[in-house]
């Protein structure tokens, strides 16, 4: 090659230069001429661990497209492309029949038949399952609405008759720290006093609406009624006029109408004034008689309800009438929500009369105006008038009959009356005691303990609040009856009264063979949980016991 040749190739490679972009990138070359050994074998090194490393979806389908003819660049990396139609391919997504194509399915006769098939099923499960719910309704036992029933039904009322032997406090203060006690033996009633100023057979010196200074005052009256609310216990004063005189708890005859138009204001500042839940008053037949219109008066101050006193308040009328057609007649006549007899009175009947009373009773008015007593103010205490052996006992009769029972302080430990019906109350403090007193002690919270069991089923067991009365068995010493409410568990209660055993032969379509023991006066013959023959039971001298079945259709 001459020299104008060689110049001429400069010229023009010279030319392609120029007209190049200024900013292009240099061209890429497979290695770098300056690249050391080093360099070569990491890179090397490198390839070899990407090699090692499983190859995603995308790498395996670039590795099966580069098999498949695809172009390798100087890099090992291969370009691939794939159809226009493959592509199109996996885009699409099945989405169902078409609306034309379901409704040339849904015309077709098999497809019409099985639509119909179906329906029948379903409308035949449905029916069955509706004719089946109306089975089990029409099947299943009724229950019975529960009886209307006012707070003194509820559970036992408890009677101070004298404060001052109450307490060691000698006064209200005394009753009102002792309130949680009587909240743990149940008691839903409180009945209280007299306490007025009213000196014997002076019917002019008689001042209903002014506490006896011996007793307390009204403030303390009024924190008593106070504490006594908060723990579920509500409070009756009794307002017997005459309490300490000999004349009648009304004075005379020629009284009655004075001291009853007195006895009306004096009901509205009590039940006003003092808070009271229901007023007691002895004697009711003497003023019901001779001064209707002024008891028709009294019945209204303190039954009617008010905006101010919704509640309803108990009127309880205290009579010394012991024949059943004579309590009843007054119950209908004095129009008393309660009527506090003497019809279970020891020593005036024998047990076969003592269960034709109480039937008589039962069958002639609701069993809320029904109230049964042994002892109070006029009669002693429980223990005195029955015997100390039989407190358990009359425990269980008062507290199972159909009504409410009503007990005189110190009844629920036995307590006797000494020389006179007024004892004073005895409180266990804790300390220790030796040999007889140790023993008294025990023998009184043995019987506290007999009362809280029977007051606590007594106050929660329907078949104890309100249940039917079925005489079972009657004797001149012994007696069974059932207390039945509807699909609650039944409880019997059964008595012998005599001073050798008894047997109690119970036969009855309602009856079961066994039943449980759930409380008796007597728990070494008789123990708690025990079961007992009904068509054999055998009860020892003075025992009772509280037996209970469940309800079986």
């Amino acid at each position: 090659m001459n020299t104008e040749e060689t110049s001429l190739e400069l010229k023009d490679a010279a030319e392609t230069k120029d007209a190049e972009p200024k900013d292009a990138d240099p061209p890429q070359v497979a290695s770098d001429a300056d690249a050391t050994e080093a360099d070569v074998s990491e890179a090397d090194l490198d390839q070899e661990e990407q090699e090692k490393q499983p190859m995603t979806a995308g790498e395996e389908r670039a590795a099966d497209a580069s098999s498949a003819g695809g172009e390798a660049e100087k890099n090992g990396s291969v370009k691939l492309k794939i159809p226009e139609e493959a592509e199109e391919e996996e885009e699409v997504k099945f989405t169902g029949l078409s609306k034309e194509e379901l409704l040339r399915v849904a015309g077709t006769p098999g497809w019409v038949r099985t639509r119909w098939a179906l329906l029948v099923v379903f409308w035949l499960g449905w029916l069955g399952m509706l004719g089946g719910a109306v089975l089990i309704i029409l099947q299943a036992p009724r229950c019975r609405d529960l009886p209307a029933t006012s707070w003194w039904n509820k559970g036992p009322l408890y009677q101070i008759g004298n404060i001052q032997v109450f307490t060691d406090a000698h006064n209200l203060k005394g009753v009102e720290q002792k309130v949680d006690s009587l909240s743990k033996l149940k008691v839903k009633g409180l009945v209280v006093g007299p306490i007025h100023v009213a000196p014997a057979d002076e019917a002019m010196s008689l001042r209903f609406e002014e506490i006896s200074s011996e007793a307390g005052n009204l403030e303390q009256f009024k924190s008593l009624v106070q504490a006594a609310h908060k723990k579920g216990i509500n409070v009756i004063l009794d307002l017997t006029p005459n309490y300490q005189g000999s004349s009648g708890p009304w004075f005379s005859n020629t009284t009655v109408t004075s001291v009853a138009e007195r006895l009306k204001s004096a009901l509205v500042f009590w039940l006003n004034e003092g808070g009271v839940d229901g007023v007691q008053l002895s004697g009711v037949e003497r003023v019901a008689s001779v001064v209707p219109s002024l008891w028709t008066d009294i019945r209204a101050i303190v039954q009617n309800q008010t905006n101010e006193r919704p509640g309803k308040r108990v009127l309880i009328g205290v009579t010394d009438r012991s024949l059943a057609e004579d309590v009843s007649s007054l119950l209908s006549s004095t129009g008393v929500d309660l009527l506090i007899s003497r019809v279970l009175r020891p020593g005036d009947t024998d047990a076969t009369e003592r269960a034709q009373l109480i039937q008589h009773l039962y069958s002639s008015h609701n069993q809320t105006k029904l109230a049964w007593s042994l002892g109070g103010r006029a009669e002693g205490h429980l223990a005195s008038l029955v015997g100390p052996a039989l407190v358990k006992l009359y425990h269980l009769l008062l507290l199972t009959l159909p009504g409410t029972p009503v007990f005189n302080y110190g009844d629920e430990i036995g307590l006797m009356d000494e020389d006179n019906k007024f004892p004073k109350m005895l409180w266990d403090s804790g300390k220790e005691l030796n040999g007889t007193l140790q023993e008294e002690r025990n023998q009184r919270l043995s019987c506290r303990s007999f009362f809280h069991s029977l007051s606590e089923l007594r106050g929660k067991e329907r078949s104890l609040l309100f249940g039917d009365f079925i005489v079972l068995f009657n004797s001149s010493s012994s007696l069974a009856y059932l207390r039945v409410w509807d699909q609650s568990e039944r409880y019997l209660a059964a008595f012998n009264w005599a001073e050798e055993a008894a047997l109690l032969e119970l036969r009855d379509a309602a009856l079961p063979k066994q039943a449980a023991v759930v409380l008796s006066t007597n728990s070494t013959v008789m123990p708690t949980d025990s079961s007992v023959d009904l068509t054999n039971l055998r009860l020892g001298p003075g025992q009772a016991a509280l037996l209970r079945f469940p309800y079986t259709g």
